[in-house]
Order: C-alpha cells, then structure tokens, then sequence
C-alpha cells in the first residue's frame, strides 16, 4: 500500500473502495461498487503443510473449492506444470529461506516498490523490491518451494487501499508473510485458530493517513495453483490476473454497521508508530 495510495483514498467523501494497489483498466471499472456476497465459510479445515515434509501432495480440504470435499494438492517444485518452474539458482536462494519467517526477512530486506505493476515471484527475485500484492504473490511461491501450499488472503478496506497477504498453516494455526509500507501489517505468527482471528489481527494497525481504522473484510483462501497454466510464478509480463480474480470472490464482514460508526480514529503515537520505516517517495 503506498501513500499516494492512502492520501487519495482519504481525500474523497464518495464511499467507495480503492483496491489492491493500482490495478488493470478491468479491474478499475469493478471498483465502481461495493461486494455484497458474504457468504462463506472461512474456517473449514485448508490447506496446511509443514516445510520439513518430505511428501509430494497432500489430501486437504480447500476453502471455497466449487468441489467440497478433498482434493490432492502439490507442494513440490517437481510437481508443477511444466514452464512454471523456477531455475536450479532461483531455488536454491528460496530453499535458503528454510521458514516463512525466513521468507518474511526476506521481503523485509527489500525496499518498498512505489510502482504501479503486479510482478510475479521472478520479476520480484530478480528486482529485489515489491509493494503489498507482489509480495504476497512472492510469499507464496516461497512458502511453496517450502512445501506449504501457495495461499492468499485479500483484506479488504473502506476508504483505503486494500492488503493481500501469504498465508501459512502450523500446528494446526494460521499465520501470515506480507509486504506493506506500514509497519504494523506485515507477518503474522502462527497462532491463530481461524482465518478471522488472523484478520482481526491486522485490525488495530489498519489506518490510513487520517487516522481513520479502515479494515472492513477478509476473503476466503485462494489457492494460486490453479493460475499454473498462466505461469503466475515466473511470468515476464504483469499477472493482473490474480488481483482481479480477488476482485471477485466473496468476502466476510469483520464489524457490524453500528460498529463502525462508533470507531475512533488512532492517536497520534500509533499513526507515527506504523509509519517507521514508510517510503514516500
């Protein structure tokens, strides 16, 4: 999320919702109106994998699957439809990562990409900078090469820029490797016991440049392997394609209408506090 981003979106009184960085021309004409289809349910068991697995596939239940019931899903590189591989040195420098907090250093050691694109894991790798979308996109395809499967969640916000996050499951908990420009909303441990408790997490430290507490909802779990025939993982051009998919598949409420009307904007300590480390420009 940049602060451009940010300013614009507080510098309206029209109470729509600005989307995932800077997007397509498709996925602007979207953005004209407000998702009403919430639901879903986002705790059923998903997809979890631990990265010392040594095993091909998994047997899970994936959330939001227009099939309920099991599916097999590939976690290992070998698996993957062939061209979305990533080189022998490209794997090398992601297996080094070992855990999702390594993988989460590893976007914390990249400057903040104020660029209105949508990189895939290469691009990223090779830059060696990415925004809130590229590096979740880039979180999952480490946290795959790790053996866990390639997961996002969408947060979606009122009057601010939307976040996407990578998501992870250990010992049975959700947990979360993500690039943001603020300082509150970027990993999460591993310990929450439901994809809303996780959301929830990013609550306290969701602002925009007013102050204003702007998260409002969380998508289901969307699983990035069924782009592997777009090559999403090592594509030359921009995969605009995914963030617009997040475009369309539902999403859950956080706060009831009454609640939001009696929240409070964030004091002065904690805006300075989750702009450490901002890039302006």
């Amino acid at each position: 999320m940049t602060a451009g981003d940010r300013a614009n979106a507080t510098a309206t009184s029209v109470p729509t919702v600005t989307r995932v960085v800077a997007r397509s021309a498709a996925a602007d004409v979207r953005n004209g109106s407000r998702r009403t289809s919430v639901t879903h349910t986002p705790d059923a068991p998903a997809c979890s994998a631990s990265a010392a697995s040594s095993s091909a596939s998994r047997m899970v239940t994936v959330p939001g699957s227009p099939t309920p019931g099991l599916a097999v899903i590939s976690t290992r590189m070998s698996d993957v439809h062939d061209g979305n591989t990533f080189t022998s040195a490209e794997l090398r420098t992601l297996r080094a990562l070992k855990t999702p907090y390594g993988v989460q250093r590893f976007l914390d050691d990249m400057p903040y990409h104020l660029g209105t694109t949508a990189w895939s894991p290469r691009r990223v790798l090779g830059e060696r900078t990415s925004h809130c979308l590229e590096g979740a996109i880039f979180g999952a395809a480490a946290l795959r090469v790790l053996g866990f499967p390639p997961l996002l969640l969408d947060l979606e916000a009122e009057h601010d820029t939307d976040h996407v996050i990578a998501l992870f499951k250990v010992g049975g908990h959700w947990g979360a490797v993500a690039k943001s420009n603020y300082a509150g909303c970027r990993y999460r441990e591993p310990i929450h016991r439901t994809l809303r408790e996780l959301a929830l997490s990013y609550f306290e430290e969701y602002f925009n440049l007013r102050g204003d507490r702007t998260l409002r909802t969380f998508s289901r779990p969307v699983d990035l392997s069924r782009f592997d025939d777009r090559e999403w993982m090592i594509a030359k051009k921009d995969v605009w394609f995914i963030p617009e998919y997040l475009l369309t598949i539902a999403h859950t409420p956080l706060l009831r209408r009454s609640m939001v009307k009696r929240l409070h904007r964030v004091d002065r300590r904690s805006l300075e506090a989750g702009l450490v480390g901002h890039r302006w420009q």
